[in-house]
C-alpha cells in the first residue's frame, strides 16, 4: 500500500493487482517529494516460486525509479536487479527478464566461478579516515577529469558527488548531477576515463541506445576494453584496500 500524506488527509493508494505468487514487500521504503506531497514508496523484492510463465532459476528485485528505460544487472554476489520506471507494468518486467534469461544465467555462472578460483582474501576493515582520504582523492581525480571531457564533448553538467554505492560504478541523473564510486581509483586509468565518459555521455542521450555508445566512441574508440575490464574485474575494487 501506498500512502499519499498532506496536510489534510491521508489517502491511500493499492498497488495494482498482480499474479505473482510471492511478494516480499517492504523491503525498504523511503520517502520522495513530489508536487508538494511526501510519497512512499516501496522497493519491491521479487521472489518467482511458481508459475509456469514465470519459472525463473534465480530470483530478482525490482527497483523503481523515475527513469525512462528498463535495465537488468547481475551484481558479483549473485544479486539480480530490474530497474523499472516508476509505472513500468509487471507483465512487461516479466516479459523482459524472460527474454534475458539466458544472458543472466552466463553472468550468474561467471561470478560463481569468479568467487570459486578467486576467493575474497580477509581484508581488515578500512578506517574511517582511510575513507575520507579515498574519496578526496577521488573528488579532486574525478572533478579534473569530468572537466576536461566535458569541454571535448561539448556538455554541461551539475553537481559531482562521491559515493561508495555497492551496485554501479556513476551515474547521471536527468538535472546533470553525477556520481562516482570512488573504488574507481584503484582501477587502471582509462576505465576512470570510461566511466567520466560514459556519464557524460548521458547529456546527450539518457539511455543506453546505440546512439548514446556512438557518442563514447567517438570520445574513446576503445571503450569497449575498459567496459570489458570493469565487468571482468570490477568485483576486484572491493578488496584492492
Amino acid at each position: 500500500m501506498i500512502f499519499l500524506i498532506n496536510t489534510r488527509a491521508v489517502r491511500p493508494l493499492f498497488l495494482p493487482r498482480t499474479r505473482l505468487p510471492v511478494l516480499t514487500l517492504l523491503r525498504r521504503v523511503f520517502i520522495l517529494r513530489e508536487s508538494g506531497l511526501f510519497t512512499f514508496a516501496i522497493m519491491l523484492t521479487v521472489n518467482i516460486s511458481g508459475g509456469a510463465s514465470m519459472n525463473h532459476p534465480f530470483t530478482y528485485e525490482i527497483i523503481y525509479s523515475p527513469r525512462r528505460t528498463t535495465a537488468l544487472q547481475v551484481t558479483p554476489d549473485g544479486r539480480v536487479i530490474v530497474r523499472a520506471p516508476k509505472r513500468c507494468p509487471r507483465s512487461f518486467i516479466e516479459a523482459f527478464v524472460r527474454q534475458k534469461e539466458d544472458w543472466v544465467i552466463r553472468q550468474l555462472a561467471r561470478f560463481e566461478k569468479q568467487r570459486k578460483e578467486h576467493p575474497p582474501a580477509e581484508q581488515p576493515p578500512l578506517s574511517d579516515k582511510d575513507r575520507a582520504r579515498y574519496i578526496s582523492i577521488a573528488r579532486d581525480i574525478f572533478t579534473r577529469k569530468t572537466a576536461y571531457y566535458a569541454r571535448i564533448m561539448g556538455v554541461s553538467y551539475g553537481r559531482i558527488t562521491i559515493r561508495e554505492q555497492k551496485t554501479r560504478w556513476g551515474s547521471c541523473s536527468s538535472k546533470g548531477n553525477l556520481n562516482f564510486n570512488w573504488r574507481l581509483i584503484l582501477a587502471p586509468e582509462e576505465v576512470l576515463d570510461y566511466v567520466v565518459v560514459h556519464e557524460l555521455a548521458h547529456r546527450r542521450e539518457m539511455n543506453h541506445s546505440k546512439a548514446f555508445y556512438a557518442v563514447v566512441e567517438s570520445v574513446l574508440p576503445d571503450y569497449r576494453q575498459a567496459r570489458r575490464w570493469l565487468r571482468d574485474h570490477g568485483d576486484s575494487l572491493w578488496t584492492a584496500v
